[in-house]
């Protein structure tokens, strides 16, 4: 049975990747986005542009209804919950960055934690919305990066998170524990995923595998700390979204996991495949490690696979791979003639 979908930063990297799923197999999406100047908000537009033409041209089943706004704007939050049913709700809408978010800690909190808080009142009926009898499923975006600097490896959901290295995974902590609250509380059914380092097409312009490109093809210069010796667990965006999709079908209660392939990669083997694949070689410059990084990831996703059937399709090479094809395709013919 078709849903009614809200999907926040839906204009985004994820989220309009995750848009485009849910209205190629027949759900009604709203999309929310407030369109900020993180990045090139022309990005974000292409994006919707994009899916939207897709939907049009492939006579997709679904709906996507776009409107632009912000999580804070609890009026906003609260009448997109009168006017419509909703039956679940994917938090992606962020302040994303970890190592930004040290020098803007109070931005990153208003947006992550109190733009969660607004959706989660909203959800449960506490902001005058009509509350339903079947409450709407809430699955929050969340980060690996709120292990820390953990020494259980691979990472597994039940670890404690009580150290976070900077506001970003703090904030995203934060939120991960109001979900919690609200579940006792209301018995809203809520997903937290802590996503592991994911890559593709969209993707923004401050993840690695642009910059590298970036570096390539325009001379920017972009740091390579600890000298690319660094593992990663890179997990492909169409994985992180089946992952989303699974738990709109499948409640869980309240339940934390991992979102990840599950096979680390090496930083400086990852530059390398891009490399291959672009026939020149990046400038990159080496840098220390910051204090609030970490030299590991790895997503320990047997929890996932079990509750959820989540099995990632997309090798590393193949992703770099469709990653350098839109490089190509979008990115590069404006950044030559820029």
């Amino acid at each position: 049975m078709a849903k009614t979908v809200l999907v926040t930063g839906a204009a985004g990297f994820i989220g309009s990747h995750a848009v485009e799923r849910l209205v190629k197999r027949g759900d009604r999406v709203i999309g929310l986005d407030n369109l900020n100047d993180y990045y090139d908000p022309s990005r974000k537009e292409a994006n919707l542009r994009e899916v939207s033409s897709k939907a049009s041209a492939q006579k997709w089943p679904g709906a996507f209804e776009f409107l632009k706004g912000d999580i804070r704007d609890r009026q906003l939050v609260a009448d997109l919950f009168s006017d419509h049913h909703i039956d679940a709700i994917i938090h992606l809408a962020a302040m994303a960055g970890v190592r930004i978010s040290i020098d803007d800690p109070g931005l990153y909190y208003d947006v992550n934690v109190m733009g969660t808080l607004a959706l989660l009142d909203a959800a449960v009926g506490r902001l005058g919305t009509k509350r339903t009898e079947k409450l709407p499923t809430f699955i929050f975006a969340s980060t690996s990066s709120v292990y820390g600097n953990t020494q259980t490896v691979p990472f597994v959901p039940e670890d404690t998170c009580d150290r976070p290295l900077a506001p970003y995974a703090a904030s995203k902590r934060a939120s991960e524990m109001l979900g919690h609250t609200y579940h006792h509380l209301y018995g809203l059914d809520c997903t937290v995923f802590r996503f592991f380092t994911v890559y593709g097409p969209r993707g923004r312009p401050d993840m690695m595998a642009y910059k590298v490109l970036d570096n390539i093809f325009t001379g920017c210069d972009v740091p390579l700390y600890n000298n690319g010796n660094m593992y990663r667990d890179w997990t492909y965006v169409e994985d992180i979204v089946s992952g989303l999709v699974s738990a709109v079908d499948h409640p869980l209660g309240y339940e934390i996991l991992n979102l990840g392939r599950g096979e680390p990669v090496l930083l400086t083997d990852f530059v390398t495949g891009i490399e291959q694949l672009a026939g020149r070689s990046a400038k990159l410059t080496s840098t220390p490690m910051m204090d609030a990084d970490i030299a590991y990831t790895f997503a320990d996703i047997s929890k996932t696979r079990s509750l959820l059937q989540y099995e990632p399709q997309t090798s590393v090479p193949e992703g770099v791979a469709k990653f350098w094809e839109w490089y190509q395709q979008v990115v590069l013919p404006s950044s030559l003639t820029s």
